[in-house]
């Protein structure tokens, strides 16, 4: 098998992918390419060019400037790992903002939006030796990845997950809306007309409702070395 591989890690939000796929990347020395990342990003700009109000997007707009958006990973020199950034400012934090997590899908299911994320995520990887998480990575992006991954949980145990990330973060919100915005993004992201969120036919699934992350680094680190 060559060398460079390129993993396609898909699923659910809240299962854990990004830490997960920056714990499996740093193990291989692989890059990591965090793709919801990017979403959450033209997000963020959609929101500084005022495209969105009232939770409504101006979409003529927001496709019209697609081409002003550039968007790019670098380490971060105090804690190692990889920031996004957003026309060359670091928006790591301020893309986690639930208001970035409330309007993330309607976004990414803009298909104009998704040719401009996709094209920038199969230009990032089209050398190999990547980790690459996301929603359609292993059916859309790279369809023919090396290896495919599909993480899933269910819907209460991801709530609770990213409720106690808010909290961690100091920042006040009800589970119940964190549980209410986990199930829509699920509806929006598997029922999107344009590259849904599926299961490829050749991907490896894990749930890892009943493990902590290092349970299910562990689980997709021997299925990537029994591939490997």
């Amino acid at each position: 098998m060559k060398e460079n591989l390129i993993i396609a890690i898909d699923g659910f939000s809240s299962t854990g992918k990004s830490s997960m796929s920056k714990i499996i990347a740093k193990k291989l020395n692989y890059t990591h390419i965090d793709s919801g990342a990017m979403y959450r990003a033209v997000t963020l700009y959609a929101f500084q060019q005022n495209y969105i109000e009232n939770q409504t997007i101006n979409i003529p707009l927001l496709i019209a400037h697609l081409n002003e958006i550039k968007i790019e990973f670098k380490q971060d020199s105090s804690s190692q790992k990889n920031h996004t950034y957003l026309n060359g400012v670091d928006v790591e934090q301020e893309i986690r903002a639930m208001k970035i997590s409330k309007m993330v899908s309607p976004i990414s299911e803009i298909p104009a939006v998704r040719d401009y994320c996709v094209a920038l995520q199969q230009k990032m990887g089209e050398n190999g030796g990547i980790v690459m998480d996301g929603r359609d990575i292993g059916t859309t992006v790279f369809p023919n990845a090396d290896i495919k991954i599909f993480i899933t949980a269910s819907p209460e145990i991801r709530a609770k997950r990213r409720f106690l990330e808010y909290q961690q973060q100091g920042k006040e919100i009800a589970l119940e809306e964190v549980f209410a915005n986990v199930k829509e993004r699920d509806y929006i992201d598997s029922h999107r007309e344009y590259s849904p969120l599926r299961k490829a036919d050749d991907a490896i699934e894990v749930d890892n409702s009943n493990l902590n992350l290092e349970e299910t680094v562990d689980k997709v680190m021997e299925i990537v070395q029994s591939k490997m």
